[in-house]
């Protein structure tokens, strides 16, 4: 399936912003949903894979948080809640999305984390990233595993 990378980026910083929200409000993520779809903005995201995260790392935390927990310098609760949504989304990609690279995940994350986290946020963000795809992804990571894609 043929997916613009620039509407993938912008799913990611919208999924970031709603599970920023959900995580502090508790608001029911239907909810919060159409909140986003009523920006006009939205629509070039890829809303398909906005609606994925915004279900599946709710539906997947404890799996997700328990494969950083690992990684981190505090527990999950203690760190930033922005940052605590870029791990989560990044955690659920290097779990569950195997059709993404790795590099391209902590990429992602580095990226938002500068744009939305505090000023150093990306090197925490950076290191426990790394840090959990070598574990997650060994193969990978090593280099040995097989192109996605032609990626």
């Amino acid at each position: 399936m043929k997916f613009s990378a620039h509407a993938r980026a912008r799913a990611r910083r919208y999924a970031l912003q709603a599970l920023y929200q959900w995580d502090l409000s508790g608001q029911e993520l239907g909810e919060i949903r159409r909140q986003f779809a009523e920006d006009e903005e939205f629509t070039r995201s890829d809303v398909a894979y906005f609606t994925d995260l915004l279900n599946q790392v709710p539906a997947q935390l404890d799996t997700i948080d328990n494969s950083i927990a690992d990684h981190l310098d505090r527990s999950m609760e203690q760190v930033d809640p922005v940052e605590r949504a870029i791990l989560r989304i990044a955690g659920y990609e290097l779990l569950f999305r195997e059709d993404i690279p790795y590099r391209v995940i902590i990429n992602e994350a580095v990226a938002l984390a500068k744009k939305f986290g505090a000023e150093q946020g990306h090197v925490f963000i950076n290191g426990v990233l790394d840090h959990a795809a070598h574990k997650i992804r060994p193969l990978e990571c090593a280099g040995k595993s097989e192109k996605v894609n032609g990626l």
